[in-house]
């Protein structure tokens, strides 16, 4: 069991992606399916997105640990099929921009741009293309000169791409993007705790259990969809794994904190993981079961 102190700052999802159109484009499979039927408020989905551990934050953790780099942790963009369906594109965006997020923390602009391309066919095969300005993440992102600016804009290109995919009766597409971002942030997490054994990761892979039930949540709205189904059979074996890990949280004092010039007002919360080394590793392996099942690797 450990115990850390969290302030409670609302975390965002960040999508990192860039690139050039440098290969054909994706053939999308548009069928009545692909437009979500059920409207899943934005309060909803709000919640799940901004507390699901972003890329970017997973790898700066690592980052900290001084845990070496590896390409043996990220999946294959030249292995994304170029002729596939809407609901495996928008799924498979989100692996990829997890990914991305982990080799700009790392510096890796060279094996970056590998990713660059793929996420953005994906993206204008989507239609969602136009709220990227690639060109300037992409100077960001291999310049590597500065960071925050990197972040803001991507942020805020996610943001963007969200807010249409939702207007446009396309929230079901959002919700894998999201549930994309979460399987690859868990998997990059378990396998380096598989093969590092850093004790420090252990928290936050037992944290993931609440982000999961809230995950769940939005993607058992569009349940009537067979192949939502399937993905939900899938992440409740996740949960099922995750069944043994217990969370517990206290309240501490208000703490006034100063953050670019103005003064807030957090919240200190100590949350108590409990979770057995045979959970750890049940967890370790089925999430890379599912991870992989769905990138058919």
């Amino acid at each position: 069991m450990k115990t850390r102190t969290l302030l409670l700052i609302t975390l965002s999802l960040l999508l990192v992606a860039c690139g050039n159109r440098n290969r054909e484009d994706l053939s999308v499979e548009y069928d009545e399916s692909d437009i979500g039927e059920l409207v899943v408020s934005e309060e909803a989905m709000d919640a799940v997105i901004a507390n699901i551990a972003s890329p970017i934050e997973v790898a700066s953790f690592l980052n900290d640990l001084e845990i070496p780099f590896s390409t043996a942790y990220l999946s294959d963009p030249e292995g994304m099929s170029t002729h596939t369906t809407s609901f495996e594109i928008a799924y498979q965006l989100g692996v990829l921009s997890a990914d991305l997020g982990y080799l700009n923390m790392y510096d890796k602009t060279g094996t970056a741009v590998n990713y660059l391309g793929t996420i953005n066919r994906m993206a204008e095969a989507l239609e969602v293309g136009q709220f990227f300005d690639f060109a300037t993440i992409k100077r960001l992102a291999t310049s590597g000169s500065n960071l925050d600016s990197l972040l803001f804009m991507s942020m805020n290109s996610f943001n963007r791409m969200d807010d249409y995919l939702r207007e446009s009766q396309r929230s079901n597409l959002s919700a894998l993007m999201v549930a994309g971002v979460w399987i690859e942030g868990l998997y990059l997490a378990t396998q380096v705790m598989d093969k590092t054994g850093n004790p420090e990761l252990k928290d936050m892979i037992g944290e993931q259990k609440t982000i999961l039930n809230d995950l769940l949540i939005i993607l058992n709205n569009y349940r009537q969809d067979e192949r939502f189904a399937a993905l939900i059979s899938d992440y409740n074996e996740i949960k099922e794994a995750y069944d043994r890990v217990n969370i517990s949280y206290e309240i501490g004092e208000p703490e006034a904190v100063e953050k670019d010039g103005m003064l807030m007002v957090v919240q200190n919360e100590t949350t108590t993981i409990e979770m057995d080394n045979e959970t750890l590793n049940r967890i370790i392996d089925v999430t890379r079961k599912i991870r992989n099942k769905h990138l058919n690797t």
